[in-house]
């Protein structure tokens, strides 16, 4: 039986507590949640309206059974048909709340996840909405070609296009696709004219336009009078007389822009949506019977659920986005008495970003723990350590920054004795955990300070724990390392224990930059994140949230680290879920193929080694079959750490 005070300890942190640290319930959008038994769940739709939950560890256990080992890309098919409803639906209930005229049609880009069964459940559920697809090379108009057969739904052909894209497209036309050219450069038009009347086909064009308008956030570069991308004024002017000339103006029937991929404040979306209008209606007196207008993408996420105009969050829902979007296009055309277009979204971010998460399990921990400091010290000590031993007696508020410089010239004293050979190396190692200490000390009332110095704001991660876990950031987080984004990491378990180590977390590449560097919890931003001592003999396991997009195509072999194990799976009614899809991870064989290796004259050549090792009576017979079965089998493994 518990003791009252074993009752009042246990009291002290729950799963809600933990809910709050992590901030689950503001990045999640409601899919992920902690469930009492401190484990998160995924609260997966199904159906219209209904949720069931199942926990991740269950999923974990369901896969592990199954030969799945850490690391994976766990899928949530319920969560990709929950994103295209959701999409879907707002935009329905925007027009008709406003009485628009016209119509919603979203397309998915395929760069965003370029996944089959991703791009499969995207085009089988979004159908009912005719949902299509946004296409930038011929590898991916071959994609949207194959699997997509609604005849309703849109192909956007972004990109420049050379005479083999082109073709396809129009071929795609004969076929009775509604498939747009966006045209990005004036010299698409002229190839596209000549194959259209080759091939007896009317072409469906559209353009995309450079807009001055700037947005904030990662990708602002992709908005403005700079950007890499779309026609300007003057290049616009050229397409329509050119399309003019060839009696082709009535195929003119698109006009695209795009702001940015993840754009944070909805003010920006609303002034580029006013900034197109113009074009739009200025090209409709050109003649151009504009029918829809596409507005991109750039519907953010909100990683870190700040709800903010900060780069990794948004200011906005769908709802708003939906609403403001509908609003600006009918209210900018209704004053020159034109017809609705259909809208056009290339949501991709928004749409996948949900629907995977990254799961791995720790492998061991280097801890940044100072041991007690003695009362005192022997006769002999240098005067540098007792001075150390000092300092770590009087860190106390309004000293912090004092005893900070005491510390490191002390330090510094010490390190030069070694230099000179006055000390030996256990003499440092006392001297180390005095600075240890002290600097552990610091930390702790560094909140006491009104402003901290420079000096001392980085001291909180150069302590911390370092945890080290089996994945690569390279090939499952590239954002995380290329460009600092930031994702929503947590314990998928033990949330009704307190997590009292703060920590970094390292994968296993051997790289210094093989780390994720950016956290977000109730404390904001931060680049440590509150993690649990690890326990003997149990797995310690982490989610990375929201990488559904662009992270499976980026990923590179660093190391040789190739693709993780891959889980698709669809929650059921009864709470239980199916395992729709499994991929084994790139075996080591795969990866070496991938950088022009062949595995098969790899292993002749260590055979051969072996068996001249039998010869010059290096090893014995026994000895090289051990051998060359663990290079055999070495080659068909999971290029992570395996049990």
């Amino acid at each position: 039986m518990s003791s009252p005070k074993d009752e009042s300890t246990a009291k002290k942190w729950n799963f809600q507590d933990s809910a709050r640290l992590y901030n689950i319930d503001n990045w999640s959008n409601g899919y992920f949640a902690v469930n009492s038994q401190g484990e998160v769940i995924v609260r997966a739709p199904v159906g219209e309206s209904r949720l069931e939950e199942v926990s991740l560890v269950e999923i974990v256990t369901g896969l592990q059974e199954r030969g799945l080992e850490m690391p994976v890309m766990l899928r949530m098919e319920n969560l990709v048909d929950a994103r295209i409803r959701e999409l879907n639906e707002s935009f329905r209930k925007a027009i008709k709340a406003a009485k628009y005229k016209g119509e919603y049609r979203g397309a998915f880009p395929v760069k965003v996840n370029q996944q089959y069964h991703v791009i499969s459940e995207i085009v089988r559920f979004g159908k009912r909405y005719h949902h299509g697809l946004e296409v930038g090379s011929k590898a991916e108009l071959l994609i949207a070609l194959s699997i997509m057969d609604d005849r309703e739904s849109l192909v956007i052909c972004n990109g420049y296009k050379d005479r083999e894209f082109i073709d396809l497209a129009l071929q795609a036309r004969i076929l009775g696709y509604k498939c747009f050219f966006v045209v990005e450069n004036p010299s698409e038009i002229p190839l596209i004219i000549s194959r259209s009347k080759e091939m007896n086909v009317e072409p469906m064009i559209g353009t995309r336009l450079k807009l001055a308008t700037k947005v904030e956030g990662h990708w602002s570069e992709d908005s403005g009078d700079r950007s890499l991308f779309g026609l300007n004024i003057k290049q616009l002017i050229q397409v329509v007389d050119m399309l003019k000339e060839a009696n082709l103006l009535h195929c003119f029937q698109l006009v695209h822009f795009h702001l940015g991929s993840q754009i944070p404040n909805i003010r920006n979306i609303r002034q580029g949506l006013l900034e197109a209008c113009r074009y739009y209606i200025d090209l409709c007196n050109e003649g151009a019977p504009l029918q829809y207008l596409d507005i991109g993408g750039g519907l953010a996420v909100d990683y870190n659920g700040t709800y903010s105009t900060d780069g990794h969050s948004r200011n906005y829902n769908i709802q708003e986005y939906c609403a403001d979007v509908v609003e600006a296009i009918q209210e900018s055309l209704d004053e020159y008495g034109l017809a609705h277009p259909t809208i056009i979204s290339e949501s991709g971010r928004a749409t996948v970003a949900h629907t995977a998460v990254l799961l791995f399990n720790v492998l061991d921990v280097t801890r940044f723990q100072a041991e007690p400091v003695p009362d005192s010290l022997p006769e002999d000590t240098p005067e540098p350590i007792l001075n150390l031993l000092d300092v770590t007696r009087t860190v106390m508020p309004g000293r912090i920054q004092e005893c900070y410089n005491d510390v490191m010239h002390y330090r510094t004293l010490v390190r030069d004795l070694f230099a000179r050979g006055e000390i030996n190396l256990r003499t440092v190692a006392v001297a180390d955990n005095l600075y240890l200490n002290a600097l552990q000390q610091i930390v702790a009332q560094m909140g006491t300070l009104k402003r901290i110095p420079p000096e001392i704001e980085s001291l909180p991660e150069q302590l911390a724990d370092i945890y080290y876990a089996n994945f690569s950031v390279f090939q499952s987080l590239p954002d995380a390392w290329a460009i600092n984004q930031v994702f929503p990491v947590m314990p998928i378990h033990r949330l009704n224990e307190e997590p009292t180590q703060q920590a970094v977390i390292a994968d296993i590449t051997c790289d210094c930059d093989g780390k994720l560097r950016n956290f977000s919890h109730i404390d904001d931003n931060s680049t440590t994140i509150p993690l649990h001592l690890l326990e003997a003999d149990n797995d310690y396991y982490i989610g990375v949230f929201l990488v559904g997009a662009y992270q499976e195509t980026l990923g590179d072999l660093h190391n040789l680290f190739g693709d993780p194990n891959i889980a698709s799976i669809r929650v059921n009614e009864d709470r239980t879920f199916d395992l729709v899809h499994e991929f084994e991870g790139d075996s080591i064989s795969d990866v070496l193929t991938y950088v022009e290796y062949d595995p098969q004259h790899l292993f002749q050549v260590f055979r051969k080694k072996a068996e001249r090792a039998v010869k010059d009576g290096r090893i014995s017979v026994q000895q090289r079959q051990q051998m060359i079965r663990l290079f055999e089998e070495s080659l068909r493994g999971y290029t992570y750490f395996e049990k």
